[in-house]
């Protein structure tokens, strides 16, 4: 869990920095119909800090086992507008979204770090589990950024 909380505090550090490089038609440019463009990647992100902090706080005092609920991830990027928002203002969230997660999983208690999660598979997994994936998932997006 601390390599995962490290890793997230070195992104929060240095993405904002690595994105503001990027020209804006880059940023902006989709790599076939249908596929996000980088800035749109990043507000996947936003919105995946968004519900991933709802799922850290909410396991820790909904009934257990807590049951991860899918969101739409096309419909959200969509409706945010992530293609049409200043890249500024992305960062700016991003960066806080993540401020807060990492908070959260700083001050996970111990205990409840084995609480069980059903992840949309259905398969059983616990809280430290998902905080790690949640790093996991946001390194294999930053990827595509780059």
């Amino acid at each position: 869990m601390q390599t995962a909380i490290l890793h997230l505090e070195k992104h929060i550090q240095e993405v904002p920095e690595r994105l503001q490089q990027f020209a804006a038609e880059i940023l902006l440019q989709k790599p076939a119909p249908g596929k996000w463009s980088k800035q749109e990647i990043l507000g996947h992100l936003i919105d995946s800090a968004i519900n991933n902090l709802k799922r850290f706080t909410d396991t820790q005092y909904f009934p257990q086992p807590y049951t991860v609920i899918r969101y739409n991830q096309d419909e959200l990027v969509a409706i945010n507008r992530y293609q049409q928002l200043p890249l500024a203002h992305l960062l700016q969230l991003w960066s806080v979204l993540n401020r807060q997660v990492v908070n959260v999983m700083r001050t996970f208690p111990a205990d409840k770090l084995s609480y069980t999660v059903i992840i949309p598979s259905g398969e059983p997994k616990t809280l430290e589990w998902l905080a790690i994936d949640y790093v996991v998932h946001l390194e294999h997006h930053l990827k595509q950024i780059d």
